[in-house]
């Protein structure tokens, strides 16, 4: 069974360490960072926001909602925050650096959105996914070397 409660787990884990990311791109955009080093945090935590949100959309939420259709309301929700994610990311890919309030801006927008939907999908989901046991999720579950 370890390795059935460790999604739930891993996911607690993914989005703290999106947190982290957020504060540390915030806190590096505040100070004055250089534009270069910036756009290049930026795309790395883009990327990873992305790849995390894809994968709960085309895997994750299709096997809650499979075996747990009470969660279909709150899973809908989830991927409609994941398109207004996906919405900010690309309007702070398009910036350029040159205006730092602007990108400012968009990281705070980011930072309430994603604080509020990483809380809501910890509520309400993560029972659920540790209930799940999901032979093809097992890879992903076991401790990396």
């Amino acid at each position: 069974m370890h390795e059935i409660a460790a999604f739930g787990t891993q996911l607690i884990e993914a989005h703290q360490w999106l947190r982290e990311e957020l504060a540390r791109l915030r806190e590096d955009l505040g100070a004055g960072g250089r534009p270069a080093d910036l756009r290049a945090h930026c795309l790395a935590f883009c990327s990873a926001l992305t790849r995390h949100h894809t994968g709960e959309d085309a895997v994750a939420f299709p096997a809650l909602a499979e075996r747990h259709p009470e969660l279909r309301p709150v899973l809908a929700q989830l991927e409609e925050d994941h398109q207004l994610v996906a919405d900010i990311l690309r309007r702070i890919s398009a910036l350029d650096g040159s205006d730092p309030k602007a990108a400012l801006a968009e990281l705070d927008g980011l930072t309430a959105i994603m604080e509020s939907h990483f809380a809501f999908e910890e509520r309400k989901i993560v029972a659920a996914l540790d209930a799940l046991d999901l032979p093809e999720w097992r890879p992903y579950l076991e401790p990396t070397p």
